[in-house]
């Protein structure tokens, strides 16, 4: 079994985390609605991609 030769500091440690963080995703808005939306997807609001309906939306009453 493996066993380290000494106990790993603090400093080492954290180093080795720092890049284990979360980033927040990236959000574009829509050029149809304003409407928030991840770049290179569909509008999920209105159904718009590059100025174009790509996805009918049904007005519900």
């Amino acid at each position: 079994m493996a066993v380290p030769q000494s106990k790993t500091s603090k400093s080492k440690r954290d180093m080795r985390r720092a890049h284990d963080f979360l980033t927040v995703s990236n959000r574009s808005t829509c050029d149809h609605c304003g409407a928030s939306k991840l770049p290179h997807h569909v509008c999920p609001e209105c159904g718009h991609y590059k100025g174009r309906e790509m996805v009918r939306k049904s007005v519900e009453a």
